[in-house]
This record gives structure tokens, C-alpha cells and sequence, in this order.
């Protein structure tokens, strides 16, 4: 076994491998770029390297500064996680010739798969069952747009490169190709460095149901079962499940040995995934199944595998790449119970799922687990830390297990329920929705669900007159008061002729909110809301509700939605310097495409420009009819509020038209 590894990686997963290596007795070397300095994985690490500036491309994708590091530490491994260089062939090879060992396939295996199109060919002569579509090299758009027509539409672009849903597009109708096309080679261009695609028949009713596989040096391959990963948006992944519900034996048999084949196919070493796209408009049957692609990788949701198995996955890492055989046989791999797994992001739901960033000035995660469950939280992130615009906004993975998928889905929701993060707008609310929606809780789960369902999901009821007194109390301070038998407690609230009343102003989004807060003598506040609400709230001190204070906000918690009211500082002045009839950026970017000009007249919903944030593509259309002014230059990389539109003559405007391909 490895005296010590280096990890490539940050995050939850650099601390998930930290935290297996350590158990073994392994030693660990982080690596962190600038904007990582004081991360957690950085804390948890027996020793810690910088290199490099905050952008992924000048540090965690900079293998030649990675493998300086790990010959500098005396590290005799490197652990690549996901992401990053994890299934960069020419990083292997590097490593390799370093005398390093690689925690993870050959750079063989990983070029084997590396490429949609090559690996698809090369299962359809391994007998693996494969998605009809064109596979080929030419990438001329009348012979791309000829497949199509012949395949049949709809059909789906995809990128040839990579993975995550980047460089993905539905296409409906032949006159909407085009653009398509240019939009998915543009956002595989960014990602991954290749424009190339394949085209394929869209399925009406995917599930997206994937199998862990491994195998080592001797020649053995094994599986441990499914995932079901239906659950997406944008083409990505939200919340993973094992089993897959209504799994049949006949399927799960036929899916099991297609993996096993695959990765026998290129002589597999290493955790991996093989991915299959299932046809459910008629249930789950053996014969409606394709190979989609490979991860050549440990992948993000592999703790669900784990809660079901009791295999810890990264320590077969350790022990595969070190030389040892696998540590089970096939037979002695065994399923138990259910588990599911929800990632809790920085992002908008209500927003189209716009990547969200912020300090995360109030974090708690559940304790203990609910009745029946077990339950583990993976994050690389502390109370304090900043989402960072740099990297995946993920802030942690959720998993619970239960005896089956009814116990496993009800501690799901009871865990997302007591989940509490202010100080970023998070996803908790749509998880929490959209494991109590009808159709998921039924198990009867496509790639399309959460789109049909999606403004239900992502629909937020405004906070309860009971929700703005207890931000309007916790704001006043009035609960700093002592909650014990203090003797002076009972004149808190003595006034001679009248009680002390105090006002307050309170924000919710654009909404201004004033509330009066008195304090009792009976050690009881009163909270009247002024119109709209016209509401009295009274409140004993010891009985506080869920909320968190940090600077110029409260945030409530209501379930698994917290609701932040802003606390204007009186004193301060308004801004005289805002711009007016601007249209600003709602995140961090980089402005990729201008489709208007100054002077140009546009009308309502037309696309101005294409904003890329988090390697994906957004595009902004005009809130209403306008006279351009000024437009932001193709190329400027922006940051949240930057205006992007002037408009001549136009009221200020306080929203954006956003869509997101």
C-alpha cells in the first residue's frame, strides 16, 4: 500500500479521499489554487501545495505543476478525483513517465472512451447494445443535418468530448438544427476543447441508468448494480438513487453483464461507470437499453453505491492501483436497502437554475440522522467559506439510506427539511420539492420529469406574516435580550405612559416590509405588520424559530426554504451613482456572443447576447422594446450586477430575461 498520495482535486472530493486514506494510513498531499488557500480539503491534508492562480486553467488543470508537487512531497500516487485532468489521457501518460502511479485506468482505457463516437463504435463490436444515431467523423453540418433527417427527429446533439450535459442540445424541428448545432460547438469548445459531435435518436421516455463497475491488473471485472440518475436538470444530475426503481431482474441482469463486457472490452483497471440511456414508455425491459458513454472515473454519486454495498469505493482504489487483486468477487457483492443521494448547490431554481455565489455565512447539515436512516454529508465547505465563481458551485452531497425506498425517500425529505444555509441562494427547496413530488415518490422517473414539472418544483409560496415577524423580531434584536429568569426581564418592555415600539424595514426581494416590534412584560413580543399583511404576531422569547442572522440580512427557515429579508441600514444613502435603463448581468461570466449593436432598435424578448458562466450558455433577451445605448464587447469577462445593456431613455430596469439552452 501507497505510504502517501497526492490528490488532484478540491472540494468534497479531495476531503472524501483524504478521509479514506487516512483510515488506511495513508498519508495525503492537497494541492489549492489562490481562491483555495484556506479551504477545508487544504485543512484536512497531512500537507498542502499551491499551484497556482485561481482559474481552474492556471491551477487544478496545470498537471505539470500536480506532478512537481507530488515529486516534491515524496508522494508515490496521485489520486485525480472527478473533474479536472481525471480523464485526461495526456496527464496519465505524464504521470506514468514521472514514475508515478496513476489511481485509476490507463491512459489506453480512458482514450478508449474518452471520445462518444469512437467508444459507441467500439461496443457495437463488443456486442454492447448502442444508441442509433451518427457516430462518424465527418462533421460538415449538411452531412450532420442529412443524419438527422434520416435518424429522425427529435434527435440530440451532443458532444463527442466530455460530459455534464455541456455541449447538449434537443432538436424538434430540421429549421431549428443550425443553431443548434452552433450552440452545442461552442459550449464543447469551452469545456472541453473540442467541438466535434454525434447526433442520436432522442428517446421519448429516457432514464439515465448507469452501473458501477471495477476492475484491477489480473483481469477481473466486477459490478456493483445500478444507479438510477433520471433526476436532471440541464442534462445534469440532481438527486441518484440505487436500486433504480422498478428495476426487473430480467433488465438488471442483461445491464450488469453489457458493463461487465464493456470494461473487459478495454482491459479495465480502476473505478468506472458505464452509462445507459433506457426506453421506459413501455416499463423497463431487457431490450430497450444502449450503452450512452463511459466515465473512466470515481463519479460524483458513487456514495449511494456505497451505502448499498458497505464498499468503501476509494479504498479499492487505493488497494487496485497499489497491485493488490480485488478485494471481492462478484458473489460476495450484495444489495441492501435503498439510498439516495441529493447535491445541494449555490444556485437560482426560480431563476432557470442560474449558478449563485456568495459567502456561506450559516451552514447546518442535519444531526442526527432521521429515525431508520443513516445518513452522511459530503462537503468540502465550513461555515464562512465563499462559493467560489471559479469553480462548481456544489456546496454538498446529501445521502441517506433506508430498508427501502419509501423509508430512504421520507428521511430524504425530513433531512433536506432541516438543512439551513444563509447567505447564497440555494437549491434546498426544489430538492425538497421535487422528493415529494407525485411522479418521483412513484418511482415513475424520466430525464424529463423535473422540465414538465419544473415551475411547480421551483415555485416558491411567499413567506407567512408568522415568517416576516420572526425576521422583523430577530432584526429589532429584541431576542438578544436574556431568555433566563432574569429579575429586570420584566421591565424590558416598560414604557411610563405607553410600551416601546419599534419600527422596522424590511426588504424581501423587491418588496419593502414594515413591521412594529414591541417588547411585553410577560417576556412576550408583539409584531404588527403594517398593509399589506395588517397581521399581529405575538411570541414567547423561548420558543425561537429556525433563522440566522448575518450582516445586513435574517434569514428565515421554513421546511427546506430559507427566506431572506434584507435590513436596510437606515443611516446609509441610496445609491446615486446607479445606472439607469440598464440591464445587468445576473451572475459571473463571460460575454460569449453579441447579437445586437448600439444604436440598434430591439423588440421584447429578442436575444442581445450569450452570457457563459460555469462552462454552460445563457442567453439574455431584451425585458421590453428598447433603443440599445451601449452593449458589453464580445470577450469582457463580468461579474454579478455588471451592466451588459444600456438602454436610451428607459426606465431601470430590475429584471432579466434569461433562457438557458
Amino acid at each position: 500500500m501507497f505510504a502517501k498520495i497526492l490528490i488532484a482535486n478540491r472540494g468534497e472530493i479531495a476531503c472524501r479521499v483524504i478521509r479514506s486514506a487516512r483510515r488506511m494510513g495513508v498519508r495525503s498531499v492537497a494541492v489549492y489554487s489562490d481562491a483555495d488557500a484556506h479551504a477545508l480539503h487544504v485543512e484536512m491534508a497531512d500537507e498542502a501545495v499551491h499551484i497556482g492562480a485561481s482559474p481552474a486553467s492556471e491551477s487544478y488543470l496545470r498537471g505539470d505543476r500536480i506532478i512537481a508537487a507530488a515529486l516534491a512531497t515524496g508522494a508515490e500516487a496521485i489520486h485525480p478525483g472527478y473533474g479536472f485532468l481525471s480523464e485526461n489521457p495526456d496527464f496519465v501518460d505524464q504521470v506514468v513517465a514521472a514514475r508515478l502511479i496513476f489511481i485509476g485506468p490507463s491512459a489506453a482505457s480512458i482514450r478508449a472512451m474518452g471520445l462518444k463516437d469512437a467508444a459507441k463504435r467500439l461496443m457495437e463490436k463488443a456486442g454492447v447494445p448502442v444508441v442509433p444515431g451518427y457516430h462518424g467523423e465527418a462533421q460538415e453540418i449538411v452531412l450532420l443535418a442529412s443524419k438527422a433527417r434520416e435518424i429522425g427527429y427529435p434527435v440530440l446533439i451532443k458532444a463527442r468530448a466530455g460530459g455534464g450535459g455541456k455541449g447538449m442540445r434537443r432538436v424538434e424541428h430540421p429549421d431549428d438544427f443550425s443553431e443548434a448545432l452552433s450552440g452545442a460547438r461552442r459550449e464543447a469548445k469551452a469545456a472541453f476543447g473540442d467541438d466535434r459531435v454525434l447526433v442520436e435518436k432522442y428517446v421519448d421516455k429516457p432514464r439515465h441508468i448507469e452501473v458501477q463497475i471495477f476492475g484491477d491488473s489480473f483481469g477481473n471485472v466486477v459490478h456493483l448494480y445500478e444507479r438510477d440518475c433520471s433526476a436532471q436538470r440541464r442534462h445534469q444530475k440532481v438527486i441518484e438513487e440505487t436500486p433504480a426503481p422498478g428495476m426487473t431482474p430480467a433488465l438488471r441482469k442483461a445491464m450488469t453483464e453489457a458493463a461487465v463486457k464493456a470494461a473487459k472490452a478495454i482491459h479495465y483497471s480502476g473505478a468506472g461507470t458505464i452509462e445507459f440511456i433506457v426506453d421506459a414508455s413501455q416499463g423497463l425491459k431487457a431490450d430497450r437499453f444502449w450503452f450512452m458513454e463511459m466515465n473512466t472515473r470515481l463519479q460524483v454519486e458513487h456514495p449511494v453505491t456505497e451505502m448499498v454495498t458497505g464498499i468503501d469505493l476509494v479504498e479499492w482504489q487505493l488497494r487496485v492501483a497499489s497491485g493488490e487483486k480485488l478485494p471481492k468477487t462478484q458473489s460476495e457483492i450484495a444489495l441492501s436497502g435503498h439510498a439516495f443521494e441529493a447535491r445541494i448547490y449555490g444556485e437560482d431554481a426560480a431563476r432557470g437554475f442560474l449558478p449563485a455565489t456568495g459567502t456561506l455565512h450559516h451552514l447546518k447539515f442535519p444531526q442526527p440522522a432521521p429515525e431508520g436512516a443513516t445518513m452522511r454529508i459530503e462537503t468540502g465547505v465550513r461555515a464562512g467559506d465563499a462559493i467560489s465563481p471559479f469553480y462548481d458551485p456544489m456546496i454538498a452531497k446529501l445521502i441517506v439510506h433506508g430498508k427501502d425506498r419509501r423509508a430512504a425517500l421520507t428521511a430524504l425529505g425530513e433531512a433536506l427539511s432541516q438543512t439551513e444555509i444563509a447567505g447564497s441562494t440555494v437549491n434546498t427547496g426544489f430538492l425538497a420539492a421535487l422528493a415529494a413530488d407525485a411522479a418521483f415518490a412513484a418511482g415513475d422517473v424520466d430525464t424529463g420529469l423535473i422540465s414538465r414539472h419544473q415551475q411547480a418544483l421551483t415555485a416558491v409560496a411567499p413567506p407567512s406574516g408568522e415568517t416576516i415577524a420572526a425576521a422583523a423580531l430577530a432584526a429589532s434584536g429584541a431576542r438578544d435580550l436574556p431568555s433566563s429568569d432574569d429579575p429586570w426581564l420584566s421591565l424590558a418592555g416598560y414604557a411610563h405612559f405607553h410600551a416601546v415600539v419599534r419600527r422596522m424595514l424590511l426588504k424581501f426581494g423587491e418588496q419593502e416590509i414594515v413591521a412594529r416590534v414591541s417588547v411585553r412584560p410577560d417576556r412576550r413580543f408583539e409584531v404588527a405588520l403594517e398593509a399589506p399583511y395588517d397581521s399581529v404576531n405575538s411570541h414567547d422569547l423561548r420558543t425561537a424559530p429556525r433563522l440566522a442572522r448575518w450582516p445586513g440580512h435574517v434569514t428565515v427557515f421554513e421546511g427546506a426554504i430559507g427566506y431572506d429579508f434584507a435590513v436596510p441600514d437606515p443611516l446609509a444613502r441610496a445609491d446615486e451613482a446607479a445606472a439607469s435603463g440598464s440591464l445587468r448581468a445576473p451572475m459571473p461570466g463571460l460575454v460569449k456572443l453579441v447579437r445586437a449593436a448600439k444604436g440598434e432598435a430591439v423588440i421584447k424578448g429578442q436575444p442581445l447576447l450569450i452570457l457563459e458562466a460555469m462552462k454552460m450558455e445563457h442567453t439574455i433577451a431584451a425585458p421590453h422594446d428598447g433603443l440599445i445605448a451601449e452593449i458589453a464587447a464580445e470577450g469582457a469577462q463580468v461579474t454579478d450586477g455588471t451592466v451588459l445593456v444600456r438602454f436610451a431613455e428607459e426606465p431601470q430596469l430590475t429584471a432579466v430575461s434569461l433562457s438557458t439552452k
